[in-house]
């Protein structure tokens, strides 16, 4: 595909878009691109202040801009159960969700309110009970669009069943490469389910490259090598990183684009996807395992509490 930006971006007009972890980096610039589109933009996120923090410079851009913020926590159930029921309150439908937020790398294990690893529980579990709380106004919208965010951690990932939330044995690299290959597991098989239960949704993912976020800044450093981006010198930073905004084009891509497939998957176009315009990633054959993905399913549906 040709050099794709937010210029390609079809008018969002009449459309509401819900973004998750949308104060900062890759979220905010979402939400940002959509609201400029003519979208009505929900920002998601945990921080009440950086979410006001968030609307204000928004629409300092676009005085015209469309925007609701909501406050969620994706590390609690109770949570996302009443965010959703909020949104279902508040707006009749939900046209494009993208599942944005996470945490990377934690050093030490730590735990959701509902007793997950953190990493899996917000990054993976979370996301799964919001869209399937979600679901009725996804499929009140004609053609919901979904966007779960990977990343090339996901190449190092696997689901482990017999630990999943690293009580046994914690890594902060496994466990955050687990959540990742999981979120793209869930975009493949939610296609699936959609295709077969007649939801109408499109379903996708995205990775972002080596996007400078706080989320890379505070994560892949404190993990001890385990990573491709900890072999990455701060001198070759520059040559093979991107910003926030470029990082998000992928993410944007999938959201809106008509070439955007159903159980597709976007990142960079440059050397080793780690920058660049978006173009189809590389799947692992991991993630393409349809066996593991349904039996991931049913185990995030008996986790979490909740049915699609």
């Amino acid at each position: 595909m040709s050099a794709w930006t937010t210029h390609d971006i079809p008018p969002q007009s009449g459309k509401i878009a819900l973004v998750t972890g949308a104060t900062g980096g890759l979220g905010y610039e979402t939400a940002l691109a959509l609201a400029d589109a003519g979208a009505d933009v929900i920002l998601a996120g945990r921080n009440d202040g950086k979410g006001r923090a968030a609307l204000q410079a928004i629409r300092a851009t676009i005085p015209s801009a469309r925007l609701h913020w909501e406050t969620l926590d994706l590390a609690s159930l109770a949570s996302t159960a009443d965010f959703s029921k909020r949104i279902a309150e508040r707006f009749p439908r939900v046209d494009t969700l993208v599942n944005n937020a996470g945490v990377m790398a934690l050093p030490k294990r730590k735990t959701t309110s509902d007793g997950f690893e953190m990493q899996f529980g917000t990054n993976y579990l979370g996301h799964f009970a919001l869209t399937a709380r979600l679901l009725p106004l996804l499929r009140a919208s004609d053609g919901a669009r979904v966007v779960s965010l990977a990343s090339l951690a996901h190449r190092q990932g696997r689901i482990d069943f017999g630990d999943l939330q690293g009580e046994r044995l914690y890594k902060p690299g496994k466990a955050y490469c687990q959540s990742k290959l999981a979120m793209l597991m869930f975009a493949f098989e939610l296609q699936r389910r959609s295709d077969a239960n007649g939801w109408g949704l499109r379903s996708n993912a995205a990775h972002p490259g080596w996007a400078l976020t706080d989320l890379i800044a505070n994560g892949p450093n404190s993990e001890g090598g385990q990573f491709v981006l900890n072999a990455l010198s701060a001198v070759l930073k520059p040559w093979l990183s991107q910003s926030a905004a470029a990082g998000a084009l992928p993410t944007l891509f999938a959201a809106t684009s008509p070439l955007a497939a159903a159980a597709g998957y976007y990142g960079p176009s440059g050397f080793y996807e780690l920058k660049g315009t978006p173009a189809p990633a590389k799947i692992s054959a991991q993630a393409s395992d349809t066996g593991v993905a349904a039996r991931l399913w049913e185990a995030s549906e008996r986790l979490t509490s909740t049915r699609f």
